[in-house]
């Protein structure tokens, strides 16, 4: 495609950023867009108009997730997607979500302008929602697409005002599909730009990271149950102390995660105490356990490892344990002909990169499990995100968007198998 310096998109990025933020912007600083809100609303309409302007096709599906087509000429069968989630969390920033779709519809109209009309379609999608932050469920958006979704999963939540989800859903217009588990069949692969939401990139100074797995995750709550007791008549040797159990379990977890190394995380990121009070000895300690890796038998034994160790301290110090686990997502790779397609263009067009895994979840794990799939991250100006303080630096910005233009472009405007 030969160097892309003849057109400059930083401006264009930032101010079509900052015209998205406006629908839900936060008296707080940040941006408030929650699924079928009226702020969700109105950017997904404005959004529409945005694609429309541009010439694309455009079309909404039963559940609100908003597409916009570059028809293609000759194999008017299969798709390239990108984009991602047009919701945020509470008072979130500029750039999660928002970035991959304001970049995919810039990447589509320079593809546009500059070479006409391509062999496949190239479409942008708006998702829905994928943050889970009004109610208690999250990718809405991509697992509709992919077929994931069911109805009874939404079916009686509420939000924390009290509102059902399928309210909010009718008010806003939309309704479930009528085929839950249709996959589109035109759709040949999908690409999500997106803010890395750690400090890796930023560290080590390259604007561009090439996805090759989603890390997969175990997520537990473990409960500790002793004796509560006077704290000044119980002697420390007859003491069966639920905090002092739960602390010597957290310091070995987070001993065993530094021998193991990266990739794998472990986090300690909630705990309770009964009584929670300064002078008896507690008789209850729950704490959540948050467990990473990119591949499913190191983050099993990680895992096993771990509760094996709990169990022999509870055993120690004479406390009760319940552990449960209530979430268990495996590890999901990237398509490695798409990663190979990104990493080339890169290569033809001297953007600098890394190859990495994500240490987040992304609506691409559920679309990597019915088509080709890969993401490009960006850096995130000290790891920050889900908050107003949330940056990249528009350079920064302006190569993901290269880095994605090289990509579609090659998927797009050859007929080559993917």
């Amino acid at each position: 495609m030969g160097n892309k310096s003849d057109f400059n998109i930083e401006e264009e990025v930032v101010e079509k950023l900052k015209w998205l933020g406006s629908f839900g912007k936060d008296p707080k600083g940040g941006v408030s867009r929650l699924l079928y809100t009226d702020e969700w609303t109105q950017a997904q309409e404005s959004l529409a108009q945005l694609f429309k302007d541009a010439g694309l096709t455009v079309r909404t599906d039963e559940v609100g997730n908003l597409f916009g087509r570059l028809e293609g000429t000759k194999v008017k069968d299969e798709t390239i997607l990108t984009g991602s989630h047009v919701d945020t969390v509470k008072n979130g920033g500029l750039y999660d979500g928002q970035y991959g779709i304001i970049a995919g519809f810039i990447a589509i109209k320079y593809l546009k302008e500059k070479y006409g009309e391509p062999l496949r379609n190239i479409e942008v999608v708006s998702m829905a929602e994928e943050e889970g932050s009004r109610f208690p469920y999250s990718f809405w958006g991509s697992n509709n697409i992919v077929g994931k979704a069911k109805s009874k999963d939404v079916s009686g939540i509420k939000d924390f005002e009290g509102v059902p989800f399928e309210e909010a859903m009718h008010k806003a217009g939309f309704d479930y599909k009528k085929d839950p588990e249709k996959v589109a069949d035109d759709l040949k692969a999908f690409i999500e730009l997106h803010v890395e939401q750690g400090n890796v990139l930023e560290k080590e100074q390259i604007p561009i990271g090439i996805v090759q797995s989603i890390v997969g995750q175990k997520r537990f709550t473990i409960e500790i149950n002793g004796q509560a007791n006077h704290a000044g008549t119980t002697p420390m040797g007859y003491r069966k102390d639920a905090m002092n159990a739960a602390c010597r379990m957290i310091h070995e977890i987070n001993d065993m995660a530094l021998a193991y190394g990266d990739p794998l995380v472990a986090t300690v990121g909630k705990m309770i105490l009964e009584p929670n009070t300064v002078n008896v000895v507690p008789g209850k300690a729950i704490f959540t356990l948050d467990i990473r890796h990119t591949e499913k038998a190191a983050l099993e034994k990680f895992a096993d490892d771990a509760s094996e160790k709990m169990r022999k301290i509870a055993e120690k110090i004479d406390v009760d344990i319940d552990i449960d686990m209530w979430m268990d997502a495996d590890p999901v790779p990237m398509s490695e002909k798409v990663v190979e397609v990104i990493q080339k263009q890169c290569d033809e067009n001297k953007l600098n990169y890394k190859l990495m895994h994500s240490g987040a979840g992304h609506d691409s794990q559920n679309f990597a499990q019915v088509v080709p799939t890969a993401m490009i991250f960006v850096p995130s100006h000290d790891g920050i995100s889900h908050n107003p303080a949330e940056y990249t630096e528009p350079e920064d910005l302006a190569e993901g968007v290269k880095a994605l233009i090289g990509a579609l472009y090659k998927l797009g405007y050859s007929v080559e198998e993917i």
